[in-house]
This record gives C-alpha cells, structure tokens and sequence, in this order.
C-alpha cells in the first residue's frame, strides 16, 4: 500500500540547527538570502545539507526519508518550519531569507528525495511464476492486447458498445484503427487533418452513447489554421467499410486562440446524459487559464450536437466561451465519472504538483496563481496555498484545491472508474496513469472526497497513456515506450 500523500509530510524528530529565528543568526549559521536566483537544490546544498544530508537522509539532524516526525503531518506543516523554525528543535527560521516560493521550492524538493527512497526500498507489482500480481484486494493477470510494433503512439482506446472484443484505437500521428478480436484494422478513411506536432495529434476518442444504433463517434485533435494549432471536438459516422463520414465540428477555439506552441493540448472527452464533457489544456499559456475569454486551461460542456446547455456557469459573460465548466487547469489528460456521477479530472503540474480534482462548475482550480510544482529547471515557481496570496495576486473567484497531490509528478494521464464484475473489490475506485512515473494506481476515494486508499498496480513497464474499464470489468491500459496495449484480469 502506498501511504496516502495528500498533505502527510511533517518536519523530522531532532533537528539540531541553530535555535534562532532571526535573519541575522540565520546569517551567521550559515544561511544565504536570496540575493540571486538559485534552484532548489542549490539553496538545499548552501543551507541545508550540512545537517540533513545530500539527500536528506539524514546527518547531524535525523532523516527527513522516513515516517518519524516531530511535529504535524502535513506539507505546510513542513513548508511552516522551513519558514518559521522549530526553536526546540534547533531548526533555523529561513523566513527573512527565502520567499514563500523559494520555501516551497526546497518543501517540493525533499519530496522528490522520499519518492526516489520509497522507489528503492519498495518493488513494483511483480508477477509469481504463474504470471499472477497479488494485491491488497485482487489477484490478477497482465496480458498483450495489441504488442509494440503496429502502433507509434497510441494516445486512447474506446471499447465499441454493441461490438464485443470491438474497441477504436486512436495513434498520435493521426491514425485511427479499429481492433477486432485482437486485429488492428487498416487506417480508418476520411478524418479531418490532424496537425502532429509536439505534443499535439490525434488525441482522444469516444463512441456516442447511442453508438450501437447511429455508429457516430468523437475524436479530439489538434487542429491548424495560419495562426497555429488547438484542441478541435469532431463527430462523424463510422461506417461499415470503416470510413468516417457525416464530419461535423462539435467545438473549435476561436481563429485567434490558435498558437505556435507545442504542450498542452489536453484533451479528454466523457459523456454524462445528454452532455459531452471535454478538457482542454492552457496551451503553455499559464495566465489564460484564469481567462474566460480564452479557451485554455478548462473543462468545457456541450450537448452532443455541440449546442451550449442554457445552465452552463458562464453563458451571460461577454466575451466568455459560453462552454466554460470550470477554469484554472493546466494539463488535464484524465476525465471519468464516478459511480456517484461525481467527475473526476487528473491534470499535469510543472515538476511536482500533479492534481486529482473534483470537477464542478464555475470553480476556479488555481492554474497559474498557486501551485503545488515548481519550474521543471529547478527553480521557485509559486506556493501552493491561496491564503498566502499577496493582494496583488489574488484572483476574483475563490480557489478550489486539489482533492489528491502527487509530489513528485507521475505525470498524470488516463483516469476512469472501476466498475462491472471482473474486480467486484475494486468497484467504485478510480484508476489512474502516469506517463513519467510509468505508474498505474487504484485509489479509493470516501464520502468527503478524500483519497483513503492507494496501490500501485502497475510499475516500469512503460508510460501508461490510456486507462480504460471495458465492458466486462477487466482493464484495458495504453503504454507509451513500449507502444501497445495490456489488459489486467482476474486471476484464473
């Protein structure tokens, strides 16, 4: 079991530092102010390690690895001695000398060092000899769905309702392919062009709720103009030789919100009744997500024709996208609806700061003004906590947190729920991927929203892309390096 990380870490028993909380004993122990820019590991390095170790395991003070801490449970608790000190302790107070962002920049660091700790001390899933993964509630199997080979980058897959061993597979580049008991088709006919650059392609799709009776689906892709390049919904009919016909545009940016930029693209899509529910990704344009006259950074909702529902958060606002759902989001490539018909969206931080959310309307998720990350270079970026907000920054709307953090970064991508008869002690969890941390986990979620149990899965077997539950309970996974597809099932 993987210890709930939410907000668990708490400063270590014993710290023998100066007692002092003033600037200027700071400075005669050793502290250096920030005078010039430097990232977290060189303000560790200059005022940290001589006590705590390179890594943090420990020196003249105990280790900052394992679970003994002294005082609180939490990462502001750890972020408050940092900044205030722990005069009992012996910890300095580095409040004069470090900003609240270079604080939480050294705060987000020690938490890259518990990982890459917990990392060694605890193995991946591993299987016995009958290839059989024993976990805390299911024995289980992995099997190859689709082996590395035919598939450059596949991005998502959708089983086809009505169609059994019939799912649609959707490649990066552009290349949308039909999987039939184990066979990929030829390339699907007739897609609109697919812009395949940077991180940007064909990215999501999904069958229409009613696909056994009208055979429409949704793809999500980068779509260009003279501008640049952004997230464009499509629906269109699959026909029987495999071509996609009747194309019809669901949502697309305005002309002038396209970009040059590469990241970000989002892009998810989910059904709820008559809705469709998309997410696209800020773009790297950090300050548009808390624009509603942009169309980065958010979850927007439309009815399935792509008609904008009358209830919709922000139809009366000049100038808004009028299929604004929520706003301040950076990444999000993981989008599902719980049993409850809660939705759940995971998002990409910068270096540490991956999010699980609980998506509701008008809500303002933070994306750019807090954040649990820090510049992927190392260097400060923000704080997390609105409270700390200078008045300067603080946003109109109120902030929503985070209901889970990762720290470090997973690089969360692919998120759904766990349901049908295959893992009946599973059901109602969430599951979710991660590209960077080549991880897949189950999570367990209360009635008060809360992560109250994780377990990893899967581990290091390649970036996870794409989780999805099929219609009979098992659980089909998209890999990226290797480029196939898995599927987890129940133990014979």
């Amino acid at each position: 079991m993987i210890p709930i990380a939410r907000e668990e870490i708490a400063i270590s028993k014993n710290l023998p530092m100066n007692t002092s909380t003033s600037l200027i004993t700071a400075l005669l122990f050793g502290v250096t102010p920030m005078t010039t820019a430097q990232t977290a590991m060189q303000m560790w390095q200059q005022n940290c390690l001589m006590c705590h170790g390179a890594n943090g395991s420990g020196g003249s003070a105990s280790s900052l690895l394992d679970d003994e801490w002294e005082i609180g449970a939490s990462y502001r608790d750890q972020f408050n001695a940092i900044k205030n000190g722990v005069p009992e302790l012996g910890m300095v107070a580095f409040g004069d000398a470090f900003t609240d962002a270079e604080i939480w920049a050294l705060t987000n660091l020690i938490q890259e060092f518990r990982e890459r700790e917990r990392r060694q001390a605890e193995p991946a899933p591993r299987r016995n000899r009958e290839g059989v993964i024993e976990s805390d509630h299911h024995a289980y199997k992995i099997e190859t769905v689709v082996a590395p080979g035919p598939l450059e980058i596949p991005w998502s897959i959708a089983p086809l309702p009505g169609k059994q061993d019939t799912y649609i597979v959707a490649d990066r580049p552009g290349v949308l392919r039909l999987l039939r008991d184990g066979e990929l088709s030829r390339p699907v006919r007739g897609l609109p062009r697919v812009h395949a650059r940077g991180q940007g392609g064909l990215l999501d799709v999904a069958p229409h709720p009613d696909f056994a009776e009208n055979r429409q689906i949704y793809i999500s892709y980068s779509h260009r103009n003279s501008r640049g390049s952004i997230t464009r919904i499509v629906r269109g009919t699959l026909d029987e030789r495999d071509r996609f016909t009747n194309e019809q545009v669901i949502w697309e940016a305005r002309p002038e919100h396209h970009t040059s930029a590469g990241v970000h693209f989002g892009c998810r899509l989910v059904f709820e009744g008559d809705y469709l529910f998309f997410t696209v990704g800020d773009r790297g344009n950090a300050s548009g997500a808390q624009r509603l006259d942009t169309p980065n950074g958010k979850v927007h909702r439309v009815y399935l024709d792509g008609s904008i529902p009358d209830d919709n958060p922000f139809t009366k606002i000049d100038d808004a996208y009028r299929s604004i759902w929520s706003f301040g989001h950076r990444n999000q490539q993981g989008l599902a609806f719980d049993l409850d018909g809660r939705l759940w969206g995971t998002e990409h931080g910068p270096r540490g700061g991956d999010e699980l959310n609980l998506i509701e309307p008008a809500k303002n998720y933070g994306w750019p003004v807090v954040s649990y990350g820090i510049n992927y270079n190392g260097m400060p970026l923000r704080q997390p906590w609105p409270d700390l907000l200078q008045s300067d920054e603080i946003p109109e709307t109120e902030i929503t947190m985070p209901a889970f953090v990762w720290l470090p970064s997973t690089a969360s991508c692919g998120l759904d729920t766990i349901r049908g008869d295959a893992f009946p002690e599973w059901s109602g969890d969430l599951i979710a991927g991660g590209l960077a941390g080549q991880i897949l986990e189950r999570m367990r979620i209360d009635d008060d929203d809360r992560v109250i149990e994780r377990e990893e899965i899967i581990r290091d077997m390649g970036r996870i892309r794409d989780v999805v539950t099929d219609q009979d309970g098992t659980i089909l996974v998209v890999l990226n390096g290797p480029d196939m597809i898995i599927r987890l099932v129940p133990k014979d």
